[in-house]
Parts: structure tokens; C-alpha cells; sequence
């Protein structure tokens, strides 16, 4: 937990190369990314929903009141996925959510600032690799074997693969594979070979990861911000995304909504 597997790998694989491999993954993002936003058109959407709204707000904003409800969306919607409600859909979310933030934030700091061999990395970035990447597992595998809504609500068997699949799964495999190597890498033996197997399995998914943006779920962690930010000011200001108010009248379900667990539609 406390020893950093990149500073290791490049003992055998220069920085560079390293570091190399890690900015390619970041133009693959971008690359993904901008290629969805222009064929799918998410930000011309965006923005036209954004003029209209506008067109129909009940009020103007002023910038310190913006700069609330921005700081307030992010800080609870985004930050602990509150639109999820409470319940284990939203803590599994959470715990991959900032399990790969972690995860991601303590591979760019070491490989970029502790993989050469006269710095010492201090204690805290590999424990945070480490922990990161087993809060993803942990949030990643509660959510693909027991979540799913088309598991539950369809009756589809858990190891259904589809395309909106990608995302979810090769992130668990980045966070799988890495956890692998990482501690067979660790183990003092002579003549390993399973640490190689693993170190190639943990390439191959972060390929697969970031170079798969285009046809996964990966850009949404862009667009989904930008559409709770967007929601809440179209409420403040009274456009609601030129949606009806809601009504004030008490929610009416009926006596057989508390007859079973919601899971079909």
C-alpha cells in the first residue's frame, strides 16, 4: 500500500515513457470527447436550450447569486450525486466516483514527479493510489452485479454486456489490474512473470478506458455538470427548462406502491 508501483516500472522502463503513455491518454479523451460532442451535437443542444430558457425566465440573475447556486450544485449535486436520492444506488456511485479521482490524481503525481530513482515518494500518494483504486472496485463491482436498473427493473442476467457498458467495465478493469500488479509486483520472488501479465492487462484497459471515449459513457462526466448547473439556475430564475412549475399538491401514490419493491416498469 505504501510502495509506488511506477517508481518500480521505471527502473526498467524510462519516465518518459511513462509519462508519454499518460499524455496519450489524455489526447485520447479529448480526441473522444470533442469527436462525440460534434456527431451527437450535445453542445449545440445545450446551448439552444440555454437561449430558449433564457427567453422564458420569470427573472434575471445577478453574478453573486449564479456564483451561489453554481458552488451549491457542485458541492451537493455533483460532488455526492444527490439527484441519485439516498439508498445504495448513490453510495456505490460515490465510492467509484471518488475512488477514481483518487485513483487518477495520485498516477499523474507520481509518474510525473516520483519515478525518478533520486526522489522518494512520500507515503501518502501510493496509499491514495491504493485506496482509490479499491473504491472503485468496491463501488464498481456493488453496482454492475447488484444495481443495475436493467438487472432488476428486465430480469437481464448480470454478465449482459452492451455498448453503455464500456465505460463502467474497463474502469473496474483499470482498477483491477492495477490493484494485480501492483502487489505482485511487490512480492520478492525471483523470476516473475505474473507482474508482466498484469502490468500488460492494466495498459490494455486504460486503452481500452480512454480510447473507447467516442462509444462509451466516459463523456458524460463532462456533460452532466454542465446540465445540473444548467437546471438548477433555469429554476432559479423560473424558465425550469421550459418545463410547467411543479404542483403543490401532496404526491398520491396509493396503498400498492408499498407492496413490493419497484422492479419492472
Amino acid at each position: 500500500m505504501s510502495i509506488n508501483p511506477y517508481s518500480a516500472l521505471a527502473e526498467t522502463v524510462p519516465s518518459v515513457l511513462i509519462q508519454g503513455f499518460v499524455l496519450l491518454m489524455l489526447v485520447l479523451i479529448l480526441f473522444g470527447t470533442v469527436i462525440q460532442m460534434i456527431h451527437h451535437k450535445n453542445i449545440t443542444y445545450f446551448f439552444n436550450n440555454a437561449k430558449k430558457a433564457k427567453l422564458s425566465a420569470e427573472r434575471e440573475l445577478g453574478t453573486g447569486e449564479k456564483a451561489t447556486i453554481i458552488a451549491k450544485t457542485v458541492v451537493h449535486d455533483i460532488a455526492t450525486t444527490a439527484e441519485l436520492g439516498a439508498g445504495k444506488r448513490r453510495i456505490a456511485h460515490v465510492l467509484g466516483m471518488w475512488g477514481t479521482i483518487l485513483f487518477w490524481v495520485a498516477s499523474v503525481v507520481m509518474i510525473f514527479c516520483y519515478t525518478s530513482s533520486e526522489t522518494a515518494t512520500p507515503t501518502l500518494w501510493p496509499m491514495m493510489w491504493h485506496i482509490g483504486a479499491i473504491m472503485t472496485c468496491v463501488g464498481g463491482y456493488w453496482f454492475w452485479l447488484f444495481l443495475r436498473v436493467d438487472v432488476l427493473a428486465e430480469a437481464h442476467p448480470w454478465y449482459r454486456i452492451i455498448k453503455a457498458d464500456l465505460f463502467v467495465l474497463t474502469l473496474l478493469a483499470c482498477a483491477t489490474f492495477g490493484l494485480a500488479w501492483s502487489y505482485t509486483q511487490s512480492l520478492s520472488l525471483e523470476n516473475r512473470w505474473d507482474d508482466k501479465v498484469f502490468l500488460i492487462l492494466y495498459i490494455v484497459s486504460n486503452l481500452a478506458l480512454f480510447g473507447g471515449v467516442y462509444w462509451s459513457k466516459f463523456a458524460h462526466m463532462f456533460y452532466k455538470p454542465g446540465a445540473a448547473i444548467q437546471k438548477n439556475l433555469a429554476e432559479a430564475d423560473g424558465s425550469r427548462d421550459n418545463l410547467p412549475p411543479l404542483a403543490e399538491a401532496p404526491k398520491q401514490f396509493g396503498l400498492g406502491i408499498k407492496r413490493e419493491q419497484p422492479k419492472h416498469y
